[in-house]
């Protein structure tokens, strides 16, 4: 009889941290539900060990990897083959390896894109949209949310250099896309919005949030790309100011069931496992 059977492949999220990361338990879930064999794991690595790291994990057969914070623009300039998004983010979220090399993709875009449209349901067309960071998060949504058509698209950094090189890297796909985009100073932010993205890191940092309350319109989307204690400092100020808070678990979902698609080559139900995650987490933590 023949024991011997395949080797599952292999992936993971590799940054730092990664210890909260819900990502395992989705791709698992999206496996079960879609009859595909993997194994996917957490890999936190040094703040300046990147590279290594990813070697390391492609040498031990590694097949491809999510990365997360704060590495997103060195996967990119890691990778042999870059996709359209990643070329105009200059960050990359998903890596596959194959065999002429790191593939690398940024499916952060249209997750956050299918969560704010499909999960909440808000269209962005016609809207006024405000991002709020300059980063690889930052990076890796501006281009498909212009994409998505609003009537006006403003980003905000604290460094506000940053922010304004972020818009002209991004100012030809405005230009194709019809979307007025700019950077505004943070203490020159006049209007309100209708969609407000946090995509920096602020309330894990435990900092201010970076933009005074007058950005919201009222009943506006304010959507944190963080997830779970991370995102509620900037939930909480936005519930307190009339606006609709939205943390990025449903984000994070979209984002993963695209990465599984290009690994995979299978889309999984994604709004399924969302459900799913929202009520385990909603559940108090069981007893000792």
């Amino acid at each position: 009889m023949n024991t011997t059977s395949s080797p599952v492949d292999t992936y993971c999220i590799i940054g730092n941290p990664v210890a909260h990361s819900r990502s395992p338990w989705i791709h698992a879930r999206f496996a079960e539900l879609t009859g595909q064999a993997l194994h996917y794991e957490r890999l936190l690595v040094p703040l300046n060990s990147f590279a290594d790291g990813l070697r390391g994990f492609i040498a031990r057969g590694g097949r491809g990897c999510n990365v997360t914070v704060p590495f997103k623009f060195e996967a990119a300039a890691m990778a042999q083959h870059l996709s359209p998004r990643v070329i105009l983010a200059q960050a990359a979220n998903t890596l596959s390896m194959r065999a002429d090399g790191i593939h690398a993709d940024n499916t952060d875009g249209a997750g956050l894109v299918a969560d704010i449209e499909h999960n909440a349901g808000i269209r962005i067309v016609h809207r006024n949209v405000l991002l709020i960071g300059a980063g690889g998060a930052a990076a890796g949504v501006l281009g498909p949310l212009l994409s998505a058509g609003p009537a006006q698209l403003t980003v905000v950094n604290r460094t506000h250099q940053r922010a304004a090189d972020l818009v002209e890297r991004h100012a030809d796909w405005a230009r194709i896309q019809q979307v007025p985009l700019q950077a505004v100073e943070v203490g020159a932010l006049q209007q309100d919005f209708d969609i407000v993205v946090n995509a920096t890191a602020s309330s894990l940092a435990g900092g201010d949030i970076p933009v005074p309350a007058h950005v919201l319109r009222p009943g506006a989307l304010a959507l944190d790309m963080m997830y779970g204690p991370a995102a509620q400092g900037f939930l909480n100020w936005a519930h307190a100011h009339g606006a609709t808070p939205r943390d990025g678990l449903g984000m994070l979902v979209e984002q993963a069931a695209e990465s599984f698609h290009i690994w995979r080559g299978v889309r999984p139900p994604s709004a399924q496992v969302l459900a799913e995650l929202r009520a385990q987490l909603s559940q108090p933590p069981a007893a000792a």
